[in-house]
């Protein structure tokens, strides 16, 4: 393959290149031979000359160049970018006991960069997140059709790293029919509505999946340890997919989110799955504020989620992001009952497994309580990472147990 226009990189900056990391910055960029358009593709060579990479071009970005290859054979064309569909799908065909709510194409990690396409049922929603597959949709819709059997695609492209890349929103019917007002998936024994218009991300944290089903489990084993059915707080419940989870165990499930919207459709999944109405509770108010009236009223729970948005959307927001974490895992370390569990996550790219662990680490201490870490927490399957890659790891939990 011989691409029209190269990327030049500064002297040392091939290194990251050369481990096979997919993602080149302006800063690293010498000069641009030729006058690539948005999304084209081009070959990225060193300073001295030597080829490195097929990348997409994205002139708007300071995110210049995203790779698709690190073989200099390859030819990105049609057939290139539908293996690599068809691929992802079948790494996931086995998931589709547990769920038919799937993430099937995971951007960097399937080699398809800026690529988000989710299943919901026979509903696809995807989202193009980046230049070089925005250039390539109709050919990346055609392979998705092609190797799910959907016929019907929504497209959710309206994040703001659309803005970063120099790209318009889009929203609207990608292929087939309008999706209707929800669509129900099922997820282990339980059931769900999902609104891929209006929802979050594509309609549904389908990243979670596991870690419900692990709420779950926790909250039936801690009613055999108790004798008696526990007491769970779920906090930024959205639609209430863990408060569902926890109703394996639990007598009461006290669902909070600041979303009366939210709010309403949790309560719509918890009869769905025929949940008695008295063992759900569901408080609209900001987690925060809440979190300080339950400890004033002397609450305790057996079993505290805290899954909160995004508080970092970059590296600038890094501590005020670090606040708001311990914030809420203190105040929830002071709600959880002796050898109760605490399920506390963060969706936070900027912010890292690490600092992460180390933000509950001091919410424990300053909390004046003992609390053992169990487990970290990641994702599903269906959202792997790949080893040269690590930026792709954004969703990190703890499972804790307090002594």
């Amino acid at each position: 393959m011989k691409a029209a226009a190269e990327l030049i990189l500064k002297p040392g900056k091939e290194r990251s290149l050369l481990r096979r990391h997919p993602w080149l910055y302006d800063t690293a960029i010498g000069r641009v031979k030729g006058t690539p358009a948005s999304g084209e593709t081009i070959a990225v060579r060193s300073h001295d000359g030597r080829w490195l990479a097929w990348a997409a071009y994205s002139p708007s970005s300071t995110l210049r160049a995203r790779c698709w290859s690190f073989a200099e054979t390859d030819r990105i064309d049609a057939s290139w970018l539908a293996a690599r569909v068809h691929e992802a799908v079948a790494r996931r065909a086995h998931l589709a006991a547990a769920s038919d709510a799937l993430r099937l194409v995971f951007g960097e990690a399937d080699g398809l960069p800026g690529l988000i396409a989710d299943r919901y049922a026979d509903q696809l929603v995807v989202q193009f997140q980046a230049a070089g597959v925005e250039a390539h949709r109709e050919t990346l819709l055609d392979a998705l059709v092609a190797a799910t059997g959907c016929a019907n695609i929504f497209d959710r492209s309206d994040s703001a790293g659309r803005t970063r890349e120099g790209l318009p929103p889009t929203f609207g019917v990608a292929r087939g029919a309008e999706p209707p007002p929800r669509i129900g998936i099922r997820e282990h024994r339980r059931r769900s509505w999902v609104d891929v218009r209006a929802g979050h991300k594509t309609g549904y944290y389908i990243d979670q999946r596991d870690n419900r089903e692990l709420a779950s489990e926790l909250a039936k084993r801690a009613r055999a340890q108790l004798g008696r059915p526990v007491t769970a707080l779920n906090c930024f419940c959205y639609t209430g997919g863990f408060s569902v989870a926890l109703a394996a165990g639990a007598g009461e499930v006290l669902s909070i989110d600041s979303s009366a919207e939210a709010l309403a459709l949790a309560r719509e999944n918890w009869q769905l799955n025929g949940l008695p109405e008295a063992g759900g509770q569901w408080q609209a108010a900001n987690v925060f504020d809440a979190l300080r009236s339950l400890r004033t009223d002397g609450r305790a729970f057996d079993l505290i989620i805290l899954d909160p948005p995004k508080f970092a959307a970059s590296h600038h927001h890094v501590d005020r992001a670090a606040r708001a974490y311990k914030d809420i895992n203190l105040s929830a370390l002071r709600l959880l009952a002796p050898g109760g569990y605490l399920l506390t996550f963060s969706c936070s790219g900027a912010i890292g497994v690490e600092l992460f662990q180390k933000i509950v680490a001091g919410a424990v201490i300053d909390a004046g309580v003992e609390a053992l870490l169990l487990r970290r927490l990641a994702a599903g399957e269906d959202h792997p990472l790949r080893m040269t890659h690590p930026e792709g790891e954004y969703l990190k939990g703890l499972l804790l147990q307090r002594l």
